[in-house]
């Protein structure tokens, strides 16, 4: 079959897709250019073209991975509807669903980075921009009268530790835990976070 010739730009996504793909299957340890050519039906010789080694084309997936998130935050967070709604939107996003194959990619970058900085820097920039948006919608929400949370960087931060442990937990052993309960603690943290209880939370979401 003949491929379709692609721009620079078309091939690299779609060499970045395969990459993120191959490391959620098989962790970065296993990752060989070899797998990303074979699954897209290339020559190792055109991967390394685009990423002159295996570091930095893992670099490049997980900084893809992370752009990807981040567009989908924040395309939650701009919606026209309440704070509240907007957040809870997106902390039910973020919490782990599922097979979680996303959650495994970044388990899996989080533990890489403790030895590789430019993976470091990737999880830790996403890290951070994460917290900023939640942080920019409860701090509009409290202004808005809508919920009395004080300290919208703080809840940020809480609820972020909150939800990766819960992720790490949810993942790292498959069903320990219902998804209905783990969508009722995610609800609690949230009121919690925004010095709300639980019938004045349902209340806003109506």
């Amino acid at each position: 079959m003949t491929r379709v010739r692609l721009s620079v730009a078309e091939r690299r996504e779609e060499l970045l897709g395969a990459a993120v793909e191959q490391i959620e299957l098989h962790g970065v340890a296993a990752f060989r250019i070899a797998d990303v050519a074979a699954a897209l039906g290339v020559s190792n010789a055109l991967v390394l073209y685009h990423f002159s080694s295996k570091e930095q084309l893992v670099g490049a997936a997980f900084a893809h991975a992370a752009d990807g998130d981040l567009t989908h935050l924040r395309k939650l967070l701009s919606r026209r509807t309440s704070a509240l709604r907007r957040l809870r939107t997106a902390v039910r996003w973020y919490a782990p669903t599922g097979a979680a194959k996303g959650w495994r990619l970044w388990i899996e970058g989080w533990a890489v980075s403790l030895r590789e900085p430019a993976l470091r820097e990737v999880a830790r920039d996403l890290d951070q921009q994460w917290k900023a948006a939640l942080t920019e919608v409860i701090a509009e929400g409290a202004a808005q009268g809508e919920f009395p949370c004080e300290d919208p960087a703080g809840a940020a931060w809480r609820l972020t530790a909150f939800l990766d442990g819960l992720a790490v937990q949810m993942t790292s052993y498959a069903g320990s835990l219902s998804r209905a309960a783990m969508l009722e603690w995610t609800d609690d943290a949230l009121a919690r976070e925004l010095g709300l209880d639980r019938e004045s939370l349902r209340a806003g979401l109506r």
